[in-house]
């Protein structure tokens, strides 16, 4: 891997004619594509490596040929387990094991031990790959290990390799387990391409030369960052560790002109003042994914990005690359997009579309569908044809704009209403004195459930502050009285996945012994 500066001039190759239809395989595509660009700068990790799509593809057929000789036969399993400082050689084996005829796996090398060997062990993993040189912790006896750089073999010719389809299974994603034990994804190379260009003009993200990103490896957003440095005109720039002070100079990188960040990361780089002084006006395009963006904070990325379109992307690790996207409009301020007809619906439990305006179940549809590993009676339950439920409730307007209401727990019914807690959550946003906000709900024994809002000051919040009854004083001209919260915890954090969502489950045991008076471990309301 060289130091090839992305801005500069490229070569056009002429390997290939310019209008020829690409392969609609992750790596044949990238074949595709580094004949025409072969200098284009895919990768590169700031004061670190960069890769070049030339060297990528040249990377993924070594890797190809070193699997094959070690056994790595068409449909095998194979794990890619990396830190954030070896993007260049994660996106190497990514596509190696694919042109073995192999299934990625992608796994953060944040997981713990035993998460990693689970998923190691569900999916019958023949062999892990990873950048360091040491073996990621939680592999079974049953899986060789192997650093990518590593990896020779006697010959890269692949010919005689499995042919690669467009129906055969490329990848295995684990999902965050918000709610439970992670589930494999599985994707075919078809569904992968889906957002793949069919002519090299026709590239997306043209107004960049680069984007920046905070995702680690083994996430569902990380894996678009891969597929937008593989389909789209700019490079990706990451960092091998993220604070706000370096992701604010990584933004200010010659040609970044898009950002894409979790709402948390948007968060922390706001209260830093990280951003502060520094030139944003090149970048054209924030985007947020993962997990809600309230409103009042992509208010605030405006008003730190004033040249960019502020975009809400939602999706899921079973519905992608299917998405509903919007960018952000004050006068729709809790709206998350416009679906084109026929491409969403809102459904009762069984899956029968429900009227505009009603709240129920969120559907996606996504051509050449995902499925999860190896669980039939799971997979029925998520996807149905081209369907995939979503796991979120929301409604459609009058305007066909969708408004999510959160997942069903997020959904709690406290007396005779059903609060969002989404909705709370926004509200509690615009506080000044709050920087993150949980709510869920509390068992109370007279209507079952109230409110509960755990919340981590925002670095302007005076000592003590924020404070049950200063919150309840601001939220009484911006919600209902029933969606109030009754109860509030200041906390230095929340808990969050990888992904950047955070694990109400693991805060189930804030508010204990909580009756209609209030309680111990919390404060009660007024």
């Amino acid at each position: 891997m060289t130091q090839v500066d992305p801005l500069a001039p490229r070569r056009t190759a002429t390997r290939l004619p310019p209008a020829a239809r690409p392969p609609r395989t992750v790596p044949g595509f990238l074949a595709w594509r580094a004949a025409l660009q072969p200098d284009h700068v895919a990768f590169e990790v700031s004061g670190g490596p960069t890769l070049t799509l030339a060297e990528w593809d040249a990377g993924a057929s070594r890797v190809a040929a070193a699997l094959r000789a070690r056994g790595v036969r068409a449909g095998d399993r194979v794990a890619l387990v990396f830190a954030a400082a070896d993007w260049p050689w994660f996106a190497i084996a990514y596509c190696g094991v694919q042109r073995a005829g192999g299934v990625a796996v992608p796994l953060s090398d944040r997981l713990p031990a035993v998460q990693i060997g689970y998923a190691l062990e569900q999916c019958a993993a023949v062999a892990v790959l990873h950048g360091g040189d040491t073996a990621p912790a939680g592999v079974p006896a049953t899986a060789w290990t192997a650093p990518v750089p590593s990896l020779t073999a006697p010959s890269t010719d692949l010919e005689g390799a499995a042919e690669i389809r467009p129906g055969d299974l490329a990848q295995i994603l684990y999902t965050s387990g918000t709610t439970g034990r992670p589930k494999g994804v599985t994707a075919t190379h078809a569904n992968l391409s889906m957002p793949a260009p069919v002519h090299p003009r026709r590239l997306r993200l043209a107004h960049s030369a680069r984007f920046a990103h905070a995702f680690p490896i083994g996430t569902n957003a990380a894996q678009t960052m891969l597929f937008h440095a593989l389909y789209a005109r700019p490079g990706a720039v990451s960092l091998a560790r993220v604070t706000p002070a370096r992701f604010a100079r990584l933004i200010e990188t010659p040609g970044v002109g898009t950002v894409f960040l979790v709402p948390s990361v948007a968060i922390e780089l706001l209260d830093s003042g990280a951003l502060d002084g520094r030139d944003t006006s090149g970048i054209h395009l924030v985007g947020s994914t993962a997990a809600p963006l309230a409103p009042a904070i992509a208010m605030r990325l405006s008003r730190a990005f004033p040249h960019a379109a502020i975009v809400n992307y939602y999706t899921s690790t079973e519905a992608a690359p299917s998405e509903v996207s919007m960018v952000f409009d004050p006068a729709r301020p809790d709206a998350i997009g416009r679906p084109a007809d026929g491409t969403l619906m809102i459904a009762d439990g069984d899956g029968n579309p429900l009227p505009a305006g009603t709240t129920g179940e969120v559907w996606l549809r996504s051509p050449h569908p995902r499925a999860y590993y190896a669980d039939p009676d799971a997979s029925a339950a998520a996807f149905r044809g081209e369907w995939v439920r979503m796991g979120d409730l929301g409604r459609l307007d009058a305007g066909g704009y969708l408004h999510l209401a959160g997942r069903g727990e997020d959904v709690v019914k406290t007396g005779a209403f059903k609060v969002s807690t989404v909705e709370v959550e926004a509200a509690l946003h615009e506080h000044p004195h709050v920087a993150e906000v949980a709510v869920l709900g509390v068992p109370h024994n007279v209507l079952g459930c109230v409110l509960g809002a755990v919340v981590v000051p925002s670095p302007a919040a005076p000592a003590g502050e924020p404070t049950l009854p200063a919150v309840r004083r601001f939220l009484a001209t911006r919600l209902a009285d029933y969606q109030i919260p009754a109860h509030l915890a200041v906390r230095d954090s929340l808990p969050r996945n990888a992904g950047g969502k955070v694990l109400k489950r693991q805060l189930a045991g804030v508010f204990p012994g909580v009756t209609a008076s209030g309680g111990q471990g919390s404060e009660g309301a007024p």
